[in-house]
């Protein structure tokens, strides 16, 4: 039956995966350290608590002056004070100048700063001397004509006090920090980690350190899966590797329901006699099994899985093929877990740029091809595109999203999307 359905495209599974994980958005929040939320997703927009800059101030070394005080190039004027970063000035007399450094307070009455290369210290004035003090600063020849403004970060121009400088539904990445900071959050107001549980199943599998015993293979899902979670910011729960009985599937469920907002397994969902997640999760609670036209990544399983309390925990069943969970894992799995965080699900936009290779013979299914950025700015293709040649996923620094059956000749402008990128969603 499931092989007359048509195949879903990838949108339309995504948005199905979107719709169907909204409900059960994560509302649990906590308090954290500005220096503890690296990857956290901020519950409350961050308001700023004060203007950035909170006062007008000077990107040069040089002499804060009036500009109509040097009508002309060569205008001498006396240094009255100095002003380093963190200090701050006397008002400025009419006819003077003061020596000020990057970062410095423009004191009252000063309108420009002129660099300090476009400046003569004359005999006896404080000069380039930083430690002299505040007699005896002498006189300043002003070897260009001012602009009133120039070389001044006026107060508030990256921030204006009260006004939101990181919404909610954000991902807190190390510049966000660094924001949150410079408006002085010293806490944040959080969602909780999402609970991943994850396991695998096939009794093919073992684990790195055991002695391969004839038909098995190591177990790379587990450690791919883990760590693409952990990036994401979640929880993890390992189950590890569940034996293929249908009770044996049942049970790791029922466990993983009880402590997980979202489920992800690999393995188990196709249709051979061994695969008992599909059984396992109707028995569980409900599941929709999709074929969906892209490549590699075709069979993916959506669906609900009943805890005791009368909630539910989200199940994402992937493929078992390496590279083909890893995508699914990049395309689908984050986008459930941007959805319960709130967080806009979209794909990361794909990046125009030009295929040094020829794809004659493309396949019908939207395709994610394995590239990487060359030294002359294009894109070469990994000679093998099996979903069970883990070493492209290494290789790469992106995929092509290649519709269906298009052909790609070489100095063909292709869609590009960074792993970086879709790592880190």
């Amino acid at each position: 039956m499931n092989a007359l359905r048509p195949m879903l495209t990838l949108d339309e599974a995504l948005a199905r995966l979107v719709a169907g994980s909204t409900p059960h958005a994560i509302t649990q929040t906590e308090s954290v350290s500005t220096f503890e939320a690296l990857g956290r997703v901020l519950a409350a927009d961050v308001l700023s608590k004060l203007f950035v800059p909170p006062a007008d101030n000077t990107s040069m070394d040089g002499y804060a002056l009036r500009a109509a005080d040097a009508p002309v190039a060569g205008t001498e004027l006396v240094v009255t004070q100095r002003i380093p970063a963190g200090h701050v000035g006397r008002a400025l007399a009419p006819g003077t100048a003061a020596r000020i450094f990057t970062g410095g307070q423009v004191p009252d009455g000063a309108d420009a700063v002129v660099m300090q290369e476009q400046c003569e210290a004359l005999p006896g004035s404080a000069g380039e001397d930083e430690g002299e003090g505040e007699g005896g600063l002498g006189r300043v020849r002003v070897n260009v004509v001012p602009v009133v403004g120039q070389w001044i970060r006026r107060r508030g121009e990256d921030v204006q006090q009260g006004a939101p400088v990181l919404r909610r539904g954000t991902r807190l990445t190390p510049q966000a920090l660094g924001l949150a900071a410079s408006v002085g959050a010293a806490q944040l107001m959080v969602l909780r980690r999402p609970r991943l549980a994850l396991f695998s199943t096939g009794d093919e599998l073992q684990m790195p350190g055991e002695v391969l015993r004839p038909g098995a293979i190591y177990n790379s899902n587990r450690y791919t899966l883990r760590a693409l979670a952990q990036v994401a910011g979640c929880e993890v729960i390992d189950l590890g590797i569940v034996p293929d009985t249908l009770e044996a599937t049942r049970a790791a469920l029922r466990e993983a329901a009880a402590q997980a907002d979202v489920i992800v397994t690999s393995g188990g969902v196709s249709v051979g006699e061994e695969d008992h997640l599909k059984p396992a999760a109707r028995a569980e609670g409900e599941l929709d099994d999709w074929q969906i036209a892209m490549k590699p990544g075709k069979p993916l399983a959506f669906g609900r899985i009943r805890r005791a309390d009368g909630g539910a925990a989200l199940l994402v069943g992937l493929p078992g093929n390496p590279v083909s969970s890893f995508v699914t894992y990049l395309l689908a799995v984050s986008s459930v877990l941007r959805a319960i965080q709130g967080m806009n699900s979209a794909l990361p936009l794909a990046l125009p740029m030009r295929a040094d290779f020829d794809w004659p013979h493309p396949d019908k299914r939207r395709e994610f091809l394995r590239v990487r950025l060359n030294e002359s700015g294009g894109l070469e293709l990994f000679a093998n595109q099996s979903s069970g040649v883990l070493t492209s996923a290494v290789w790469a620094d992106g995929l092509i999203d290649n519709p269906g059956g298009k052909a790609i000749a070489r100095g063909d402008a292709v869609r590009f999307l960074p792993l970086a990128a879709l790592v880190s969603r």
